[in-house]
C-alpha cells in the first residue's frame, strides 16, 4: 500500500512538472531562433575615451581608456543605437550630482576613436552622429557608407509586452569569451507610463547589458536596454545610486523616433549632433 502511494505521488508530480518542462523547451527553441535571425544585428562598438577629473581646486587628472560596448544595428546603412551612458561613463554622475558640479567638481569625457567590430574581426571607422541625453541614446554610423545593406532590426515591427511577460535579450560577449553571442531571459517586472513608457526588467543577473536588443518570444523587437537616471539630492551621491539609477528597456518606438532625426549620410561625415 505504501509503495502504491509513493508511485501515485510520483506520477502526480510528473503530471505537474511535465507541461512546465515542455513550455521551457519551446521557449528555448524560440529564443535560439531569435538569435539566429538577429545575431548579425548585435554589434560590438570599440571606443577610446579620454577622461578628465578635477575636484575643488585640487588639480586635475587625465586618463584614456579603451572600451567595448554593445549596440543594435537598426538601419541598412549601418546605423547603430547604443546607450549614451556607455559612451560616457561619467554622464550618470554628472546628471545625478549637479550641486557638486556647481561647487567645483568637474568630470569630462571625450570620444577620441570609434570603431565598429565586424563579424570577420575587421574594425570599421565610425562616429557618433546623434545623441539624446533624455533617453540615454547615442547613434553610431560608419564613416563611409557601406557598399551592401547591413543586417538590422526592424524597429517598426515592435511588440508591446505586459507585466511578467518573458522576453529574450541578445548580446555579444567580450574578447575574453571569444566574442560569443549570448541569450538571456528577461521578465517585465514593472511598466512605467509617465513621463514616457518604459519597461523595468527583473533584477536577476544575466549577460544582458546596455545596448542589448530585447525581443518578445514571437520574434518582434521590444526595445533596447539603457539606463534611466534622475537628479536626486536624497540619493546620497554615488553611494546611494540605487534610488536614482535603474536599467530599463526603452521601447522601439522611442528609438525609431530618435533615429529619424539622424542627419543624412552625406551630412554626417564630419558632424555630431546633440539632442536633448
Amino acid at each position: 500500500m505504501q509503495l502504491k502511494c509513493r508511485m501515485l505521488a510520483a506520477l502526480l508530480t510528473m503530471a505537474i512538472v511535465a507541461p512546465s518542462a515542455v513550455q521551457a523547451d519551446e521557449d528555448a527553441v524560440k529564443a535560439r531562433a531569435i538569435l539566429e535571425k538577429n545575431k548579425l544585428a548585435v554589434a560590438t562598438v570599440k571606443l577610446v575615451v579620454k577622461q578628465k577629473f578635477s575636484m575643488f581646486g585640487m588639480g586635475s587628472e587625465e586618463s584614456e581608456s579603451k572600451m567595448d560596448i554593445t549596440g543594435t544595428v537598426i538601419g541598412p546603412d549601418g546605423l547603430i543605437v547604443v546607450a549614451l551612458s556607455s559612451t560616457d561613463p561619467m554622464a550618470i554622475y554628472r546628471n545625478m550630482m549637479p550641486s557638486m558640479l556647481d561647487e567645483g567638481l568637474q568630470m569630462d569625457s571625450e570620444l577620441s576613436d570609434v570603431k565598429i567590430l565586424a563579424e570577420d574581426g575587421a574594425e570599421i571607422p565610425a562616429q557618433v552622429i546623434l545623441r539624446d541625453n533624455d533617453l540615454d541614446l547615442a547613434f553610431v554610423r560608419p564613416k563611409e557608407k557601406p557598399a551592401q545593406p547591413w543586417p538590422h532590426v526592424d524597429l517598426s515591427n515592435a511588440a508591446t509586452p505586459e507585466l511578467l511577460d518573458k522576453l529574450v535579450a541578445l548580446n555579444r560577449l567580450g574578447k575574453v569569451a571569444n566574442r560569443a553571442y549570448s541569450l538571456s531571459y528577461e521578465w517585465v517586472e514593472a511598466i512605467v507610463d509617465k513621463p514616457r513608457t518604459f519597461y523595468v526588467p527583473g533584477s536577476q543577473i544575466t549577460n544582458s547589458t546596455q545596448g542589448s536588443p530585447v525581443f518578445s518570444l514571437d520574434g518582434r523587437i521590444v526595445g533596447v536596454i539603457v539606463i534611466r537616471a534622475i537628479k536626486d539630492s536624497d540619493s546620497g551621491g554615488p553611494f546611494g545610486m540605487n534610488d536614482a539609477v535603474i536599467p530599463i528597456i526603452l521601447p522601439a518606438a522611442d528609438i525609431l523616433e530618435g533615429a529619424q532625426q539622424a542627419p543624412p549620410f552625406e551630412e554626417s561625415a564630419n558632424a555630431s549632433t546633440e539632442n536633448g
